[in-house]
């Protein structure tokens, strides 16, 4: 369950990316970080949510953000998501669920009427000393870059 907040001090945490490199949120103090957390790679909705981040990339640089994506996908997984969509971003690989749950977006899901363990979509917008300045528990995958620029224009 979601218990983090906007005014909150995101949780630290340290993951490999894509490449197989470490990757923690402490490397980014002093930038903004649009920090989103997503079930699948190459999944439709969440492709869809991945490439609206990759064409407004230059907009979200120009307005200060890093991105960074999670998933409980594997480093692998997410080479072959970076390379088909060509994401100029990092996606960190958390198969053992330790920064979903430290973000409380592992949780319990239902579909059907089937009840089952997964990541709730939701973006972390974080400011330059690391305090979380707006949560997106649904984001508009199809137009996601444009709301997390404008969360930083109310702050």
């Amino acid at each position: 369950m979601i218990t983090l907040k906007e005014g909150d001090k995101a949780p630290a945490f340290t993951g490999k990316d894509q490449n197989d490199n470490k990757v923690s949120l402490s490397a980014y103090n002093g930038k903004k970080v649009a920090l989103y957390f997503y079930p699948e790679d190459d999944t439709p909705t969440c492709t869809i949510q991945a490439c609206n981040l990759r064409d407004n990339y230059a907009l979200l640089k120009k307005n200060g953000f890093e991105v960074i994506g999670v998933s409980p996908d594997e480093a692998k997984k997410h080479k072959k998501f970076e390379a088909k969509y060509k994401l100029p971003f990092t996606l960190i690989a958390d198969p053992s669920h330790a920064i979903l749950e430290k973000y409380g977006v592992w949780d319990q899901k239902q579909m059907f009427g089937n009840k089952y363990m997964g990541v709730l979509r939701t973006t972390f917008v974080i400011d330059e000393k690391g305090i979380i300045r707006k949560v997106f528990l649904r984001p508009k995958n199809k137009a996601h870059a444009e709301e997390i620029i404008e969360s930083m224009k109310t702050v």
